[in-house]
């Protein structure tokens, strides 16, 4: 299993925005409103499935049974609570950006799963659960008034992700990550599960970092840029890959084994042409035994794309042909260029995906 990479291991992807990079939208629109909600109507809209509370990358950050009793001891005590910042779905649903353990602990507590421990041998509430409560203190608990700052779900993508990256109190996120969290669902899950499959993990080494969701952000951009096309694309990498999940999200059955087949189908020619130098720069030396490069993030989608058009047996057929045409592509200066600099602007789009078409043409189904 591959470790944390460093992002600068994966060549061509951009990074991270820089403070003075934030501004590109509108400053006066409102994107965050205030809501006060007590803690008993909150934990109802958990349990009936309208907040999202399970994001992947803050499960290994859970909080101990001692942290979550002094929260509910705060609430008995009547001590105000810190804001918590949620983001809205375009279903309706709402992601935690920041305040999911607590959330989690008033969620457990007044199901009685979680019981209260840590408090003191002498304390009053020491091993008590929810139903040991008195009347009282049940619904001093429950009218503890939360107060919810909400992300619009109509916010410009990238206030989307920078505002969730400024307020979130955990560790450090990748935009994948921030992603994962804001479009959670049956796109979020396709990933996931593709990042996990054995034709992708023997196509890439199983050298994209999982931690960081590296991974994920390579599926995401094959998944764009098949479903929406990269004629489409509009310089806003961004914007471009959450419209994808919010599209698979909509997908049924038929349409995510469609993307899955297209995908692994991909994957496994992929492997069979390039072998360990798949969307590497290294594969151009045409020798197998030579130093591998890293991966190359804009080489992945635009191969990943187009070798979904092409059929199996046309790969079997005419590999030498199919190879010896890609390597002398990766020598032309224009295409390279493509692959190494500005890889997210739409004219870098547009040309290494109309200079690798247009070179894999003859065996491209129509």
């Amino acid at each position: 299993m591959a470790g944390p990479f460093d992002e600068e291991e994966i060549e061509g992807l951009q990074k991270e925005r820089l403070p003075e990079e934030m501004s590109n939208y509108p400053l006066d629109d409102i994107m965050v409103r205030k809501d006060t909600r007590t803690v008993a109507d909150v934990v109802n809209r958990i349990t009936a499935g309208r907040y999202s509370m399970n994001p992947d990358f803050q499960r290994d950050f859970v909080w101990k049974p001692d942290k979550q009793s002094k929260l509910i001891e705060s609430c008995v005590m009547r001590i105000p609570l810190p804001v918590l910042y949620v983001a809205e779905g375009e279903d309706g649903r709402i992601t935690v950006v920041d305040g999911l353990q607590r959330l989690s602990t008033f969620q457990a507590f007044l199901t009685n799963k979680l019981k209260l421990t840590g408090l003191g041998k002498e304390h009053p509430l020491e091993g008590k659960r929810y139903k040991d409560l008195s009347v009282q203190l049940q619904e001093r608990i429950e009218d503890t008034q939360l107060t919810l700052y909400i992300l619009d779900k109509d916010a410009p993508e990238a206030a989307r992700l920078d505002i969730f990256d400024r307020v979130n109190s955990g560790i450090a996120l990748s935009r994948q990550q921030m992603r994962n969290a804001l479009y959670n669902g049956p796109a979020t899950r396709w990933l996931a599960t593709m990042a996990q499959d054995p034709t992708f993990l023997s196509a890439t080494g199983e050298s994209l970092s999982r931690l960081t969701m590296r991974d994920r952000e390579a599926i995401n951009r094959f998944a764009a840029f098949e479903v929406m096309g990269w004629e489409d694309y509009n310089g806003d990498m961004d914007q471009f890959l959450a419209k994808a999940l919010s599209m698979i999200n909509t997908f049924d059955a038929n349409g995510i084994k469609s993307l899955t087949n297209d995908f692994q189908g991909s994957m496994r020619r992929n492997q069979k042409l390039f072998g360990r130098h798949a969307f590497r720069k290294s594969l151009a030396e045409c020798d197998d035994k030579a130093a591998r490069s890293i991966i190359n993030i804009s080489m992945f989608d635009t191969f990943s794309v187009c070798f979904s058009r092409i059929p199996d047996d046309v790969v079997k057929k005419d590999k030498n042909s199919i190879i010896e045409e890609v390597i002398e592509l990766l020598g032309d200066e224009e295409f390279s260029y493509a692959v190494t600099y500005s890889t997210n602007s739409t004219v870098q789009v547009r040309t290494r995906y109309t200079m690798l078409m247009e070179a894999l043409k003859p065996w491209m189904m129509v």
